[in-house]
């Protein structure tokens, strides 16, 4: 395996890691679900919200055969992605990769475990007298969407292939 290659297992073991251990914390530790909302700055809260569905709670109805389906589909995102991370010649790719893949897992192993994803952080700001709020998210998401965007970076900006000749 490539140094390349060996520095993306790590960072999606980091996430994998970071993601489920935060969680355990909050749930066990922290009681987060006893607590109800709390206000730890302004602009950030921790709430418990249980998410059934993916990205922003899509599918959410979806019962227990749409659990196993998205328990599915991600095994089968993990095993490609984990594929081109391992093929990739690219540092930033494969540590984007990497956090890909760690976020996925670590919402796999939440819907097998909850049946559902354990989502505890809210951003939120009040304007003009208003307030804004986002979704309620984990590090699983915020690793996703790093990744996803380091991604775009690199096929925008990143060095170009080599190409064969």
């Amino acid at each position: 395996m490539t140094p390349i290659a060996r520095s993306g297992l790590l960072v999606a073991a980091a996430t994998l890691i970071l993601d489920q251990a935060t969680k355990l914390w909050l749930l066990h530790g922290f009681d987060l679900g006893h607590r109800g909302l709390v206000k730890v700055l302004p602009f950030f809260d921790l709430i418990l919200a249980w998410n059934t569905g993916i990205s922003y709670g899509w599918f959410s109805d979806s019962g227990p055969t749409g659990q196993v389906l998205l328990v599915g589909f991600k095994i089968v995102a993990v095993i490609a992605l984990t594929v081109w991370m391992l093929r990739a010649h690219n540092r930033l790719a494969t540590i984007a990769l990497g956090l890909i893949i760690g976020g996925a897992i670590g919402h796999a192993i939440d819907r097998f475990a909850y049946g559902a994803v354990v989502d505890f952080a809210l951003l939120h700001a009040e304007i003009g007298g208003k307030t804004y709020s986002w979704y309620v998210f984990n590090i699983a998401d915020v690793a996703i969407v790093a990744g996803v965007a380091a991604l775009l970076y690199d096929s925008f900006f990143g060095t170009p292939a080599v190409k064969a000749p």
